[in-house]
């Protein structure tokens, strides 16, 4: 592909509600473009943009995918964004480079969970959006219906600049309120036909509002509108495009992308409407040292590390070398490409406001900048959402878990929403992602990409265990005679709880009864069976151990049968001292829509949580909560299912408490039955 100039790029993210058919639209637009000499499907698993094997087999997006095309000497850098909210991460990467946006809506359902998610980040960045209700010849679909729901529920001046000609299966062109001319499709081909006699009233009514929309665009076509004046057709475009730019207006297109209806028409709008990547860039960025931002990177086990980029200041040419001030490391950056679904297309120099990619980079991930060593560039980088859902993983074999480190760090690299953790106490490993749908692509790509098979297991909840009550001069004594040298050590013990201190231990001895070179062993053996408890083998916390009296043998005395008194006096204290089993609680704060406010403090009512306090946060609630993690551990589900996608949460460790009686005894059975079963 040919080098652009800035001002002919055209950087824009595709995006949707899952199903709303942003994949077939990017299908369609490829297609026209004459890039691909097939319209591919979806449903037919032969489309440029989805060709990871995971997508196939879900028949959904997953992860974003360029598809660069040129169009009336313009290049159209699409970026098809997952509409699921488990990838969530990648709509993120993606609204930070894409200079538009494209949202996509179903014609039948209209504005849906994620549209209004997308929508507000796009608001928060002030990113131009163009819409296109999709799927007009489907049963049941309404443009109106469709429309006025965005006007309902989303921001910004929504005006239609098409509509639609015929209705569901009758649906096969459009009127562009711009022009005034009418458009019939044949084969995906468009026709200049007659406007339609009986839509004048409804293109009249629909046209007034474009043109309003319009005069709002520009000081001058304002002042000339309120004074009644006819406004030309190259003032509404004006108009219209200083609305888009800014952020005000979002001009409404539409069409059938299985049907290669109106695909053509948005590139049109794309390259007469949508703002080049200087209008977003500061004045002076092409004179500045080149500098750009890694925003996705593949992990592709036979070319190694993919890095998709945008350039965001100066001019990036291949084979040369590069700095990385995240990770102070110099890269050699080789061959630059662009791509077009999984097909590498190579370019020489990539212009500034560009989007293209780089391979073998060996520190760069997504986030880090790549610029000249000297330029002291460093780009913001991107705010991932946290994951929320852990699940354990089992390797199935010696040999998978040899394999499993590097096979994770991979995708580590290449899914800044993925999180890896060996849980040292629980004895896990433990992988945290966005949702179930994520984590099990994450499984898939591990066995798929890398040859690591794993099972999965429910997390394990970190239980404590301590006292409550006191217990004085409880002894242990190990005495142990065989031929030769017998064993013997006798210790006498106080217990009390220490709210303070982990643990803490103290010697009162007198006379010697314990000489003071098996103090220390005493010490040992305490510290050893605190590691256990005595409930259901889980760690002791906060108990203070004093040793008051013993006995000692000359000959069989020894560090080791000190220990194991220590050990027989600690058990026996413990129970003596009124045991009780801690459960880890969690501090949980809660971003929800204002309606969803009962049913969540409903369900942290069913999870045993407490409400701890709310606020106001823009549009939404922050409910901040407690709640112990043993019911928390598959909240992001049930989260997602409460406000239907429209709540997020954080969590993190506020403290132990004590495990309400009934639930402890089930715990306890069931940490028995395990060790048995070991």
């Amino acid at each position: 592909m040919k080098v652009f100039a800035s001002d002919k790029i055209r950087n824009v993210a595709i995006v949707a509600h899952q199903g709303a058919g942003k994949t077939s639209l990017t299908e369609a637009m490829v297609f026209n473009t004459g890039a691909v000499n097939r319209l591919g499907k979806v449903d037919d698993g032969n489309t440029v943009a989805d060709y990871h094997p995971e997508e196939l087999k879900r028949k959904s997006t997953v992860n974003t995918s360029l598809v660069a095309c040129q169009w009336r000497d313009h290049k159209i850098n699409i970026l098809d964004v997952p509409g699921f909210s488990d990838f969530f991460g990648e709509v993120v990467s993606a609204l930070r480079v894409a200079d538009s946006l494209v949202m996509v809506l179903d014609a039948v359902a209209g504005v849906e969970v994620t549209t209004e998610i997308i929508w507000e980040l796009a608001d928060d960045a002030k990113i131009p959006v163009i819409a296109f209700i999709n799927k007009l010849d489907r049963e049941n679909a309404d443009f109106i219906k469709a429309f006025d729901s965005m006007g309902e529920k989303l921001t910004r001046q929504i005006v239609p600049v098409q509509l639609p000609i015929g209705k569901e299966s009758g649906f096969n062109g459009m009127v562009d309120l711009i022009t005034m001319k009418a458009y019939a499709y044949e084969k995906g081909k468009a026709t200049e036909v007659p406007v339609p006699g009986d839509m004048q009233d409804e293109i009249a009514h629909y046209r007034e509002m474009m043109i309003e929309a319009a005069a709002e665009g520009d000081d001058d076509i304002t002042m000339k509108y309120l004074e009644g004046e006819e406004l030309t057709t190259d003032e509404i475009i004006l108009g219209l495009k200083e609305g888009l730019k800014n952020a005000k207006v979002v001009p409404v297109l539409c069409g059938s992308a299985l049907k290669n209806i109106g695909a053509d028409k948005l590139m049109d709008v794309l390259v007469d409407y949508a703002p080049n990547p200087l209008e977003a860039l500061p004045e002076d960025a092409a004179n500045q040292p080149a500098a750009a931002l890694v925003f996705k990177t593949l992990a592709d086990p036979y070319v190694g590390r993919i890095s998709m980029f945008k350039v965001l200041s100066g001019k990036m040419k291949g084979d040369c070398a590069m700095y990385n001030p995240n990770k102070s490391a110099d890269e050699k950056v080789a061959q630059l490409s662009t791509m077009i679904g999984k097909t590498a297309d190579p370019v020489t120099e990539v212009n500034l406001g560009d989007i293209a990619t780089v391979s073998k980079l060996s520190s760069t991930v997504t986030g880090d900048t790549l610029t000249m060593k000297d330029s002291k560039i460093v780009l913001d980088g991107i705010d991932f959402p946290e994951p929320t859902l852990t699940m354990a993983i089992v390797p199935k074999t010696k040999a998978d878990e040899d394999k499993l480190g590097n096979a994770i760090n991979r995708l580590l690299e290449e899914d800044p929403t993925l999180r890896y953790e060996k849980n040292v106490e629980t004895r896990q490993t433990l992988l945290t992602g966005m949702g179930e749908a994520h984590l099990n692509i994450v499984i898939d790509r591990l066995a798929r990409k890398f040859g690591v098979e794993v099972n999965t297991a429910d997390i394990k909840i970190p239980y404590r265990e301590t006292i409550r009550g006191t217990a004085q001069l409880v002894e242990g004594k190990h005495k142990k005679q065989s031929g030769g040298h017998g064993q013997y050590g006798h210790v006498k013990i106080d217990i009390e709880p220490d709210p303070e201190n982990d643990f803490t231990f103290e010697e009162k001895i007198f006379g010697g009864s314990v000489p003071k070179q098996y103090i220390p062993a005493v010490e040992k053996g305490m510290r050893e069976s605190m590691s256990e408890g005595i409930l259901a083998g889980f760690p002791a916390t906060h108990i203070k151990i004093t040793l008051v009296d013993g006995s000692y043998h000359d000959v069989d005395s020894s560090e080791m049968a000190f220990k194991i008194a220590a050990n027989l006096a600690f058990k026996k204290a413990c129970e003596l001292a009124k045991p009780i089993l801690l459960e880890p609680v969690m501090d949980v704060d809660i971003l929800v829509p204002e309606q969803f406010m009962g049913d969540i403090m409903g369900d942290m009512n069913t999870k045993r949580g407490r409400i701890m306090g709310m606020e106001q946060q823009g549009k939404r609630q922050m409910i901040h909560a407690q709640a112990p993690l043993a019911e928390m551990s598959r909240y992001a589900i049930d989260l997602k299912s409460i406000t239907q996608g429209r709540g997020k949460f954080t969590m993190k460790f506020a403290k132990y408490e004590e495990v309400p009686n009934n639930i402890a005894e089930k715990v306890i059975a069931q940490a028995k039955a395990e060790k048995e079963n070991e």
